[in-house]
């Protein structure tokens, strides 16, 4: 069985618009909604192996959080995450080494929410910044997982607890 955790980065900041898109960092509500998340995901799973990242700054800011809290083996950078299709995330899913019992990826919209629709029986028009949502996959290999063997587990985002 193969576990995947998903997060939306928290909310960026457009402030200096002279930033590039990839660089632009986290703004106050993202810094307060990062580690109110990671405690949220904190009392819903002991451990996640690897960490995966798209390099942009808002989700590698968004994935130290989680970083500092969450038992992990590994962390991994992907450039294919960011500016990704759903298809590409899910190719992403399907290379990571079957070492891995866990994974939680930091990334963007709207992959993420196309993500979320393609693995739930529930639609979703939109998944917020800081938004996460967990997948069990009755398969033992990634390079099997799909739709067909997955199921949600949950979904969370900030504005549910307020």
């Amino acid at each position: 069985m193969k576990r995947i955790y998903f997060s939306r980065h928290a909310k960026s900041s457009w402030a200096d618009l002279s930033l590039k898109d990839i660089d632009r960092p986290l703004n106050k509500r993202g810094l307060r909604d990062a580690p109110f998340m990671t405690e949220q995901l904190s009392q819903r799973c002991e451990g996640i192996d690897l960490l995966v990242s798209s390099p942009a700054k808002r989700t590698m800011m968004t994935r130290s959080y989680f970083e500092k809290v969450i038992n992990h083996k590994a962390l991994l950078i992907d450039p294919r995450i960011y500016e990704a299709s759903r298809d590409i995330v899910i190719e992403v899913i399907r290379d990571l080494d079957d070492m891995y019992e866990s994974a939680m990826l930091f990334g963007h919209n709207p992959a993420f929410t196309y993500l979320y629709n393609y693995f739930s029986e529930n639609i979703l028009d939109n998944l917020p910044t800081s938004g996460l949502f967990g997948v069990v996959s009755t398969t033992d290999t990634w390079s099997d997982v799909d739709a067909s063997n997955c199921k949600m587990d949950f979904l969370i985002y900030p504005k549910m607890y307020t």
